[in-house]
């Protein structure tokens, strides 16, 4: 398996150079890793350094989820305007925790029809209970988001393997399961990989590159 394929290589924290995010891509593009994903400050610059050697994402509403739904929208159409190909989108978990899951189905299928792109919706699956797990699975099935995505990476926890595994079982086929938060190294990617995830969200893409090279 080439885990290479299945990784956003993710540089995502405030205090970073613009010197820094162009080693960054370049790196990243030289490996093969399937995506970077950066901020949206970012987002332009990423383009021209990686061009059609990598796919460029980027993240909205990031990480709390509580921007507006116009200013998400805004924002992940900036992106894409700048090049980005792919948007990781954090859905408004107190709008889902007061019940209002048609507001937060109806902001993530604006974002989806606004650009165009693949939508990888952020549940923040630390915070929900098992039954919300599930019903945000449907929620974004039904807003047509592309992946459910389990972590910013920024809250107090990250992936699981039994979250993947609640996913991945509840998605059906019908949506895939980005994991994200906590994934280390290549033993940690692997089991994701295993447990059912269809795409990683790592800072540690290099790390776990070196790892599958030595293995």
């Amino acid at each position: 398996m080439d885990v290479r394929k299945l990784i956003d290589n993710s540089l995502l924290k405030p205090n970073v150079s613009e010197k820094e995010v162009e080693e960054f891509v370049i790196r990243s593009a030289e490996i093969g890793f399937y995506a970077v994903c950066v901020n949206p400050y970012h987002v332009k610059l990423a383009k021209e350094v990686g061009g059609d050697r990598i796919v460029v994402c980027s993240v909205a509403g990031f990480p709390l989820g509580l921007n507006v739904k116009e200013v998400k929208v805004h924002e992940a159409v900036r992106a894409v305007d700048d090049g980005a190909e792919e948007i990781d989108i954090v859905m408004n978990i107190s709008a889902f925790k007061s019940g209002k899951y048609r507001y937060v189905e109806e902001e993530l299928k604006a974002v989806k029809r606004e650009t165009g792109v693949v939508l990888k919706a952020i549940i923040e699956t630390c915070y929900l209970s098992r039954e919300e797990k599930l019903k945000a699975v449907e929620v974004c099935i039904e807003a047509e988001a592309d992946f459910v995505k389990t972590s910013t990476g920024f809250a107090e926890g990250g992936a699981t393997l039994e979250d993947v595994r609640l996913l991945k079982e509840a998605a059906g086929g019908r949506i895939k399961v980005k994991a994200a938060g906590g994934i280390r190294s290549l033993k940690d990617a692997l089991a994701m990989i295993e447990a059912g995830a269809d795409r990683l969200g790592t800072s540690r893409g290099l790390e776990i590159y070196k790892e599958s090279q030595e293995a």
